[in-house]
C-alpha cells in the first residue's frame, strides 16, 4: 500500500472510532503519570494506541521504502554500467567496470575481459547498443562507415579489428584514401598497409608511385611490372627502376624478371648499360645481365664476362655458351628455363 494511502486511511479510522467513542462515553479519564494528572476524554485514550501504532508504521515504511529507494538506484547504477559494459565489448575495446551490487558485479566482471560478436539482428535493446550493434554489422558486410560522423573515432585503437575491417572498406571504394596510407603508412596497422599497397599497385603508375618506393615490397613492384604494356607504359623508365632496385631487397629471380620485361621497352644499348651497372652493384643481377648478353646475340661479351668468373659459377650460362658456339641456331629459352638458372647457391 501506497505512504499516502495509508495515512488516509489509518486517520480515517483513527477519527472514526474516536467520534463513535465519544459518542457513547463523552466523559473524561484521568491518568497520573509521575505525579502529573493527564485528564482527556476516554475517546482520546482510545485514539492514543492506534495514533503510537500509526506512527511507528509510517517510520517503519519509510525507513524500509528509503531502504528500497537506495537499493533500486543502485541497481540502476548498474544497469547503465553493464550497459557501458556491453558497449565496450561489442566493440571489441572491453574495459574494466565498478559494479554497486555483487549480485551484477560478479558474473558482469567477464565482459571486462569479453568481446561479443552479434550473429543477427536483436530486438529491444537501447538506443545506444542497437545503433553500435547496426554500425558493426554493416562493417563486417563490407560496408564503410565514417566514424567521425557517427562520433566513433576515438573508440576504436589502432589495431582494432573492427577499425581495420572499416578500412579495408574503404580501401576498395576510396582512391584517395588508398594514398593516404602509402603516404602515412605507419598510422596503420599491417593489414591495411598490405591492402592498400595491393590496390596501389593494381591501379597507380610509377610516377605517382616513385614516392612511395620505401613502402613497396618486391612482390608489389613486380605486380605494376606486368602491368606496363606497349600500350601504356605506366611512366615506366630507366630513373624510376633505378629507385626502386635500389630501395628493395631484390633477388636473382627478381632481376631476371625485370629484365623480361624491360628487354621489351628499353633499347638493347640502354639496357644493357643499366643491368650492367646493376650487376657491378649487386651480383644478384648477374644472372639478369648475362640473360640479356644471350638475349641480344652479344656471344663476345658472354665470353669475356665469363671469363672473370669462377670456373664452378653460371654452369647453365657456360653450357648454353658452349651450344651457341658450336651451333648458333639454338636459341636460350629451348635449352634453359630462364626462371631456374637463379638455383644455384650463390644467388638464392
Amino acid at each position: 500500500m501506497k505512504l499516502g494511502l495509508y495515512t488516509f486511511a489509518a486517520l480515517v479510522l483513527i477519527a472514526l472510532v474516536s467520534i463513535v467513542t465519544y459518542t457513547l462515553n463523552p466523559n473524561n479519564y484521568i491518568v497520573e503519570v509521575m505525579g502529573v494528572n493527564l485528564n482527556f476524554p476516554i475517546a482520546a485514550w482510545i485514539a492514543l494506541p492506534m495514533v503510537v501504532l500509526f506512527l511507528f508504521t509510517v517510520a517503519h515504511m519509510l525507513f524500509y521504502g528509503l531502504k528500497n529507494y537506495f537499493k533500486i538506484k543502485k541497481w540502476q547504477r548498474d544497469t547503465d554500467t553493464l550497459e557501458d559494459a556491453l558497449y565496450w565489448s561489442l566493440v571489441n575495446e572491453p574495459k574494466e567496470q565498478k559494479y554497486a551490487m555483487d549480485e551484477v558485479g560478479s558474473s558482469a566482471r567477464l565482459l571486462s575481459k569479453a568481446s561479443l560478436l552479434v550473429s543477427d539482428n536483436v530486438e529491444g535493446l537501447s538506443p545506444r547498443l542497437s545503433r553500435v550493434v547496426n554500425i558493426i554489422q554493416k562493417i563486417n558486410n563490407g560496408e564503410y562507415i565514417d566514424l567521425k560522423e557517427e562520433k566513433m573515432a576515438k573508440v576504436f585503437n589502432a589495431g582494432n579489428p573492427i577499425l581495420v575491417k572499416n578500412r579495408l572498406n574503404r580501401i576498395e571504394s576510396d582512391e584517395k584514401f588508398v594514398e593516404n596510407v602509402m603516404r602515412s603508412s605507419s598510422d596503420y596497422s599491417e593489414a591495411v598497409r598490405k591492402e592498400a599497397l595491393d590496390v596501389f599497385a593494381r591501379k597507380a603508375n610509377f610516377e605517382i608511385a616513385r614516392k612511395y618506393t620505401k613502402v613497396f615490397d618486391v612482390k608489389s613492384f613486380l605486380v605494376m611490372l606486368n602491368r606496363v604494356s606497349s600500350e601504356d607504359n605506366l611512366g615506366f623508365n630507366k630513373e624510376i627502376l633505378s629507385t626502386f632496385v635500389e630501395d628493395l631487397n631484390l633477388s636473382c629471380a627478381d632481376f631476371i624478371k625485370i629484365a623480361d620485361v624491360t628487354k621489351k621497352y628499353f633499347k638493347p644499348d640502354e639496357n644493357l648499360a643499366l643491368f650492367n651497372a646493376y650487376q657491378r652493384e649487386n651480383e644478384k643481377a648477374q644472372n639478369a645481365y648475362l640473360y640479356l648478353l644471350f638475349e641480344y646475340e652479344l656471344m663476345d661479351k658472354v665470353g669475356a664476362f665469363l671469363e672473370e668468373q669462377e670456373e664452378n659459377e653460371f654452369m647453365k650460362f657456360r653450357a648454353f655458351y658452349q651450344l651457341k658456339r658450336q651451333n648458333a641456331k639454338y636459341k636460350l629459352e629451348d635449352i634453359i628455363d630462364i626462371h631456374s638458372v637463379c638455383t644455384e647457391t650463390k644467388f638464392l
